[in-house]
């Protein structure tokens, strides 16, 4: 057991939770909850009262993510890993590409090797810290591309491969919303809203292009069977009456639309990725300074700005460093599990202050100092 450490307050973040998911929710939004759910929480998701949040998170997304005209938002229930299956059955016609370069990008691509009804994929991996490229192939009619890895810290712009009129699907999930994106290089951008956008987990948002939703119709014209909850012609349906399919989490519906909303209020995607960019900038920069600290990722340009990985010399006990930060209040620091490397990862979403991530790095100094005595 690491020896029992106190950080000074002027070592304290104003909020200690830099968890890559579930994120910090905001204090405001969760006050703006319980203001409205004497009227809100426990009616029906069918009434306007509810159909209101979904229409707001909706027209809010299409604003923030400046989706052109003919691009719609889908929800559906489940969150991300739902997505895979629903794509699986009623996006990808036979055969998907995969990007695979950490956790979550490999996960999708086992979903589609293990669909009975699709060809194998084609999986193009590369090691964690890095990422592949696509390659065009005419067998190809989905390309499955990962924004930010959330397992790895590392992120990748997101690009329409030239020569293909294939589909592209990005998984968003702790990218939307604190990263730029070119709506123009997608047909589907999904994500779950419990990163950047500071709420709950168990739902899936589809930003999807005319060619996503034409897609979607084709083959639910086909002879494919498609299981209900998984559906996206049925998840198309109940969106354009701005609802889901099956019962939501209406706490969870109503903290995305109050987050999508605080971030338009305060300049939209450009000010929301500009923070992420500040916290990014303190965190590897003082990473790079550091004697005992290194950027996992080697390459700067596919360093996360949302989702960062510090890894530690031999010197440094970094599960020593995050257990005695939880004891202080600063928590989730610690590495992805499945990973196995000395290393902390540091969310940098827009909810967090990039001040309090400048006091977290004098924590961490502070409390390896002191561990080494």
């Amino acid at each position: 057991m690491p020896p029992e450490i106190t950080l000074p307050d002027h070592l304290r973040p104003s909020d200690g939770r830099f968890g890559s998911g579930p994120s910090k929710v905001r204090n405001e939004a969760v006050e703006a909850l319980t203001a409205a759910a004497p009227e809100y929480l426990g009616t029906s998701h069918r009434r306007e009262t509810v159909r209101f949040v979904v229409r707001r998170a909706r027209q809010g997304l299409s604003e923030l993510l400046s989706l052109p005209d003919g691009y719609e938002v889908l929800l559906g229930n489940g969150g991300t890993t739902a997505f895979w299956d629903a794509a699986a059955f009623g996006l990808i016609e036979r055969r998907s590409q995969h990007l695979s370069f950490g956790e979550f990008s490999s996960k999708f691509a086992a979903v589609t090797r293990g669909a009975p009804h699709l060809d194998d994929p084609d999986v193009i991996e590369s090691p964690a810290g890095t990422h592949p490229e696509p390659r065009v192939d005419a067998s190809i009619d989905t390309y499955a591309l990962t924004h930010n890895e959330t397992s790895t810290g590392v992120c990748m712009e997101v690009r329409r491969p030239e020569g293909t009129d294939g589909i592209v699907i990005v998984d968003a999930t702790s990218a939307a919303g604190g990263m730029r994106v070119d709506p123009g290089q997608f047909d589907a951008y999904y994500f779950a809203p419990q990163k950047c956008f500071a709420g709950d987990g168990g739902l899936w948002i589809a930003c999807c292009s005319a060619a996503a939703i034409e897609r979607i119709a084709r083959i639910s014209a086909s002879e494919r069977w498609l299981p209900p909850s998984l559906s996206l012609p049925i998840a198309l349906e109940n969106s354009r009456l701005d609802q889901t399919y099956n019962t939501p989490a209406l706490a969870t519906l109503f903290l995305l639309a109050h987050d999508v909303e605080w971030m338009l209020e305060q300049g939209g995607l450009e000010w929301a990725a500009s923070r992420c960019d500040r916290s990014a900038e303190i965190l590897y920069g003082w990473a790079e300074a550091s004697k005992h600290a290194t950027p996992f990722v080697a390459k700067p340009g596919e360093r996360s700005h949302v989702s960062a990985t510090v890894d530690f010399d031999d010197q440094v006990d970094a599960a020593a460093v995050a257990a005695t930060l939880r004891a202080n209040g600063i928590v989730d620091t610690e590495p992805y599990r499945k990973l196995g490397r000395n290393q902390l990862r540091i969310a940098l979403f827009p909810a967090i202050a990039p001040d309090d991530v400048a006091t977290l790095t004098g924590a961490i100094d502070y409390v390896i100092e002191r561990l080494a005595r």
